[in-house]
């Protein structure tokens, strides 16, 4: 015999009361879920703080240590014992932590614009290749430089003109979302060559991976959404919904019958 369900958790079948442990649970849940977003946040902004101050900024103290030292002995500086320059810099003063990180990040963007040219680009390979030449490395270097070119680099360029479509890659009548990357002619069969499209077809709910399809291009139905909807719908796996894909039924479920929907026709050419 088929049990009814309350279409909503909270309500309760009647004559049924919530005890204590069921009402701290859900509203624990809650105010988890509502405040974790946040502390993540934070935590990842002062996991970069200490990052960049021990691996960076600290050494970056340091060397300012040295050069003012130096300074004071070539007689460019106002003569100051070094105890005075220790005090100055210290390490443990707040002021000098935050002049640390700000040195660090100005480091970086000074490196990514030396590179970013051809000539710094052309050097930064030279030192590569004989970096890479160092047994131990060798073996580490590549995928820690893989890992990090694919979580750091800047893919919002390659999907700017992106389109969003729906695609058939496994079972008719059943839908993946992609986007259109490329189009092209390709000869598939003798009958000569097709206009063919280049499908990118992300995963759910880590988008930053996926698989590419080449599909002829009748079999592609194009949406009417942005390529930042599409992918707040993969990231959260269904539960945003774009206002243009919603309204199956009235009550915001299913369809129970199964021929009432149907898939858009396909657009021409």
């Amino acid at each position: 015999m088929k049990q009814d369900v309350p279409s909503n958790l909270s309500e309760l079948p009647p004559g049924r009361r919530r005890g204590f442990a069921e009402d701290f649970r859900r509203f624990f849940t809650r105010g988890l879920a509502t405040i974790l977003p946040t502390l993540i946040t934070i935590w990842l902004l002062v996991w970069v703080w200490n990052f960049l101050w021990q691996n960076v900024g600290v050494y970056l103290i340091f060397l300012l240590r040295i050069i003012w030292y130096q300074a004071v002995q070539l007689g460019w500086a106002k003569p100051q014992p070094v105890t005075y320059i220790y005090n100055v810099l210290n390490l443990d003063a707040v002021s000098v932590r935050i002049l640390g990180v700000a040195l660090a990040i100005l480091l970086i963007y000074i490196i990514g614009v030396f590179v970013g040219n051809l000539l710094g680009n052309a050097a930064w390979r030279v030192g590569e290749n004989a970096v890479m030449k160092i047994p131990l490395v060798r073996a580490i270097y590549p995928a820690v430089k893989q890992v990090t070119e694919f979580v750091l680099s800047d893919r919002g360029h390659q999907f700017a003109g992106a389109r969003v479509v729906m695609v058939q890659p496994h079972t008719d009548g059943i839908w993946s979302i992609g986007l259109i990357t490329g189009r092209g002619y390709f000869k598939v069969d003798a009958n000569g060559a097709q206009d063919m499209a280049m499908v990118f077809i992300p995963s759910s709910p880590t988008s930053i991976s996926g698989y590419l399809l080449v599909v002829p291009r009748q079999r592609v139905v194009e949406l009417a959404i942005s390529v930042e909807e599409a992918m707040r719908l993969l990231v959260t796996a269904g539960v945003i919904v774009p206002p243009a894909m919603q309204g199956l039924a009235a009550d915001g479920g299913i369809n129970k019958n199964p021929s009432a929907v149907t898939a858009p026709p396909p657009k021409p050419g």
